[in-house]
């Protein structure tokens, strides 16, 4: 399977460390999608999601940033989601715990490429059949994957769309959505009092007809 795992710094962008496995059987451009990933890390800023899977054909980006740090992972449309996330998450607790404090002074891209060793060990125990076989092992508490927002990659590329601005108008539909659910049951509500307000004229004008009728 062909996969790319980059680690960049959210700030400016600036690559950290990066692993590759190019599968030269699927006849894929591994180039492109370097370049795709490199400028996905410019565009994130401190108001993007903190997690997120872009869709780009038949492979996927999702990323996880934590502690200032972008941790993007290319790999396979059927790759299941959570256990690209919970490999992230691994890979941001080792490397914030080696190179936490030295993310935010170097210059230098790929800083930290030593990483790439651990990056190796930890993709194939994820990767390889017998971890895919053991997915229901993993901690389903590391997040709600159906929560993370999903992208186009060309549309966040190619147009100059935020991630930020998509995660916006996320947050707007919903707000929408829970405002509309408010207004119609605020709406029945109103309908139901009516109703029983109705009814009670009926019985009370129904009861003085009585009353004034046999007196």
């Amino acid at each position: 399977m062909t996969t790319l795992t980059m680690i960049a710094r959210v700030v400016d962008g600036l690559p950290l460390a990066a692993s590759i496995q190019e599968d030269e059987q699927s006849g894929r451009d591994l180039q492109h999608y370097q370049t795709q990933a490199k400028q996905l890390c410019r565009k994130l800023n401190a108001q993007s999601p903190d997690r997120c899977t872009l869709e780009a054909g038949d492979m996927n980006f999702h990323y996880l940033i934590a502690e200032g740090v972008c941790y993007l992972f290319l790999c396979d449309a059927s790759f299941p989601k959570r256990m690209a996330f919970a490999y992230l998450e691994e890979l941001h607790t080792e490397f914030y715990d080696q190179y936490g404090k030295k993310v935010t002074i170097v210059t230098r891209p790929y800083s930290f490429i030593e990483f790439d060793t651990y990056i190796q060990k930890t993709k194939r125990s994820y990767v390889d059949g017998r971890a895919r076989r053991n997915f229901s092992s993993i901690n389903t508490e590391l997040q709600d994957v159906q929560r993370i927002m999903v992208a186009n990659i060309e549309e966040v590329l190619q147009r100059g769309e935020c991630l930020s601005a998509l995660d916006t108008k996320a947050s707007n539909l919903s707000s929408l959505s829970k405002k509309y659910r408010s207004d119609a049951k605020y709406l029945n509500t109103r309908s139901t009092y009516a109703k029983v307000a109705a009814v009670a004229v009926c019985v009370i004008t129904l009861i003085i007809y009585v009353r004034f009728w046999w007196l």
